[in-house]
């Protein structure tokens, strides 16, 4: 991600950066400057700013800027720890609780819920008062452990968004621990919000430092910009007229706080990547969305139902290569408040190797359900009532019901025999990690044994296999056209050279030329490496024409099931009639 930094266009975030970057430069050179000691009395008392002492000195004459820049680092200091300390407790609470869910969660909730509702300022007075000493870095962890609450609330929000993203979902199916996914995947692209959490919880820090210390509850055996406030409170040295002595720390801590929310704005256009290529664009004037057509689930009547609940057409399949998964009246529901709903309703099919097996029927007919029961990739309230899915292992390796196979066993399986492109590449590849890094994650996690650079050659490979230029391997999924992310995809899937393929809607938001591209690279790489593939479309006529056997779904049952030619020719239920002759009536078979 660093390799794309640059310096941001937004004039608040070069203000900021200017005001941080000047206070750091006077904490690490303003004490090479002064020849005083910050606690070294002198013989001039309360005296005015002048060539010996830039701004005056003390009712016990101390040089107030040898303590003002001295204070600098510690002020810094002490944001910087507790900045670091407070979102390292957030990240990780937050994280977990939103990517485990269940009663970590639950646990984890109940404890950050209790350090909200406890008055911060209170409670950090209370724990400075009983600390056995009052050091700068214990001062530091106890204002971490009173502000890490609200940055951990809203990463739990963002990671509970982030868990559901394809790319996630993906990053489960190839295998990725849950500690590599939820630190790798789903971190980078909560960064924005780790990042502005800790530039608040820095200012914070810094904020609370100074008031700890101007309550004289703080650390005042150390020179700080707080210290100098309780002391020249103390002195009443603006009654004096010692002016010197307190606004250049007053202003400083007005002035590093006002930086730090100033480089805020700037936080979105270093971690997306999307935004660092130029200025949004802005929609032309008048122009509105176009709204899709409202959809009723049905693609026919009421009055037609009763000649649609004819009995499922079922034809022998005679493809030469020997079965691979075998399904078996599989029943999926999912749970709701008003009972449970069938997705998925007694099916059984058999995809044999080398096959092309093409999934049709409507939006919410059950095919995604299907796919992801196969794959064990099925979330809540999603269930697997009853039924088998069996895979036959290649070179005599024996069975496997891949609705019991232990998780672990399921994980080596999964990419290594059982690969899966998902429905969109738009959003199956993490939008935050290169090309390249994608493709190390999955042989990584399945052939460790391979060095760094044996993984990077084989995505080189890989690529040059989708006619993907392979310079293109350090390349972000945005800096890509929709096409070359959906042979990306496709390219991670063969990666480790799987026996099946499922393929989840691949041409999805692609244009008819892009789609026809992809298809011809689809088949050319089954021709070369002779996998199976399951693939799930709402286009019939595309089916028709690329698959060896084709099965239609509508309302979870399988209504149509044989080869794909004699379906053509002689559907044999009235719902494929109905889809053949909408078909033909829009010109596409002809």
């Amino acid at each position: 991600m660093l390799r794309s930094m640059h310096l941001p266009s937004s004039g608040k975030v070069r203000v900021g950066l200017l005001l941080v970057l000047f206070f750091v430069l006077i904490a690490v050179f303003g004490p090479m400057l002064t020849s005083y000691s910050p606690r070294t009395s002198g013989p001039g008392l309360l005296q005015p700013p002048s060539a010996a002492h830039w701004f005056g000195t003390t009712q016990t004459g101390q040089d107030v800027y040898a303590q003002f820049v001295h204070g600098a680092r510690i002020s810094l200091l002490v944001g910087l720890v507790a900045g670091i300390a407070s979102q390292a407790v957030s990240v990780v609470i937050g994280l977990v609780a939103g990517y485990v869910r269940g009663v970590v969660d639950d646990l984890l909730y109940i404890l950050t819920s209790v350090f909200l509702v406890i008055p911060g300022l209170p409670l950090l007075v209370v724990l400075t008062g009983y600390l056995p000493t009052r050091g700068i870095v214990s001062v530091a962890i106890v204002i971490a452990i009173t502000s890490w609450a609200p940055a951990a609330r809203v990463l739990r929000a963002q990671t509970m968004s982030l868990r559901n993203r394809d790319f996630v979902e993906a990053a489960r199916a190839t295998g990725e621990s849950r500690l590599r996914i939820i630190f790798y995947e789903v971190l980078p692209n909560a960064l924005p919000v780790v990042a502005s959490g800790f530039i608040f919880s820095t200012i914070g820090a810094i904020l609370a430092e100074a008031g700890l210390s101007f309550l004289g509850i703080g650390s005042l055996t150390t020179v700080s910009w707080g210290s100098m406030l309780y002391f020249a409170q103390n002195s009443q040295a603006l009654l004096v007229g010692a002016w010197g002595w307190v606004v250049p720390p007053g202003l400083a801590i007005a002035a590093i706080s006002a930086g730090l929310a100033l480089i805020n704005f700037g936080i979105d256009e270093h971690a997306n990547p999307r935004l660092r290529t130029g200025k949004p664009r802005r929609p032309r004037r008048g122009a509105r969305s176009a709204a899709p057509a409202p959809l009723t689930g049905e693609l026919v009547s009421s009055q037609d139902e009763d000649r649609l609940a004819a009995e499922p057409s079922r034809r022998p399949v005679e493809v030469p290569g020997e079965p691979i998964i075998a399904v078996e009246d599989l029943v999926v529901d999912y749970s709701t408040e008003d009972g449970p709903v069938r997705a998925v309703d007694g099916v059984s099919l058999t995809l044999h190797r080398g096959e092309l097996l093409g999934l049709a029927g409507e939006s919410g007919s059950g095919k995604s359900t299907l796919t992801n029961a196969i794959t064990r990739l099925l979330r809540s309230p999603a269930e697997v009532v009853s039924g088998k899915v069996t895979y036959h292992r290649s070179e005599d390796r024996g069975e496997v019901d891949l609705l019991t196979v232990p998780y672990e066993q399921l994980r080596v399986l999964r990419w290594s025999e059982i690969a899966i492109v998902f429905q969109s590449a738009m959003n199956a590849l993490n939008p935050v990690t290169s090309v390249g890094a994608q493709f190390d994650d999955v042989v990584r996690a399945h052939r460790p044994q391979l060095s760094v650079a044996e993984r990077t050659e084989l995505a080189r490979i890989m690529l040059r296999r989708v006619e993907i230029p392979e310079d293109r391997i350090s390349s972000f999924p945005h800096e890509l056209s929709g096409g070359m992310k959906q042979r990306v995809a496709i390219a991670i899937a063969l990666v480790l050279e799987p026996d099946v393929i499922i393929m989840d809607e691949p041409t999805t938001a692609l244009d008819l030329l892009i789609q026809r591209e992809v298809l011809e690279q689809i088949m050319a790489l089954r021709d070369e490496y002779g996998f199976a593939i399951i693939f799930t479309t709402h286009d019939l006529s595309l089916l028709l024409e690329v698959s060896d056997s084709v099965a239609v779904m509508r309302l979870g049952r399988l209504v149509e099931y044989g080869p794909a030619l004699e379906v053509y020719t002689n559907p044999g239920h009235p719902y494929t009639e109905d889809l053949l002759s909408s078909l033909a009536d829009l010109g596409a078979l002809l």
